[in-house]
């Protein structure tokens, strides 16, 4: 099964994409399901859900953290208890780490090796302790950014997600997660996730609207 396991909604304020057109988008491109990661809140992203059972597409929830070394994805958290920083960006990369893991989710560095600002921990990532698997494939990258995720997750033998990052319709599904085992829910993710049974990779039925 195929998930886009990385996209963003209005909800994250930095864009005017409609959660009814990105659910509606994903199904007729065939897609099992997405999971949103809306900026720095994972409460934000509760009406997107709503929308998704209502339009009978699976739709998990995780966030993206704004750290000091890059951001990053984090499933398996229920509410946003777990930003004890009291501050949206630049948060303690490692300390973060620990905090999600310690809350039972896990962490997935999000565009490793996109070059702007401070949003990617770049070659530092393969100093990185804690993580559960590396975004292999993003659908805002170029794809020499994403061949070198590739080339580290494999040198870190960590397994691989693929999302599309999207804050446009036309963006959802470019590049998403292959599933070996049955998702249908955040507990399932984090299980086939742990395993190994996934691999990021370009969405083959993607094509722009």
């Amino acid at each position: 099964m195929w998930i886009d396991t990385h996209c963003h909604t209005k909800y994250s304020y930095d864009n005017w994409l409609e959660p009814l057109d990105l659910i509606r988008r994903a199904k007729a491109l065939g897609l099992d399901g997405v999971c949103i990661t809306e900026h720095y809140s994972y409460e934000a992203s509760e009406p997107v859900e709503r929308i998704g059972r209502e339009e009978g597409l699976l739709v998990l929830r995780g966030v993206e953290i704004a750290t000091d070394r890059g951001h990053l994805l984090a499933y398996g958290v229920m509410d946003d208890g777990w930003n004890v920083w009291d501050r949206n960006s630049y948060l303690p990369m490692d300390e973060v780490i620990e905090r999600i893991n310690l809350l039972g989710g896990l962490c997935v560095p999000a565009h490793p090796f996109r070059e702007i600002g401070l949003s990617s921990p770049l070659d530092s990532l393969l100093e990185l302790e804690g993580i559960a698997a590396v975004e292999s494939h993003n659908g805002g990258n170029i794809d020499s950014d994403n061949d070198l995720a590739i080339h580290a997750s494999q040198h870190l033998g960590l397994p691989t997600l693929g999302g599309s990052d999207c804050h446009k319709t036309v963006a959802v599904g470019r590049c998403a997660t292959e599933f070996s085992q049955p998702v249908h829910d955040m507990t399932s993710f984090l299980a086939a996730v742990r395993a190994g049974a996934c691999r990021g990779a370009y969405y083959a039925p993607y094509k722009q609207a």
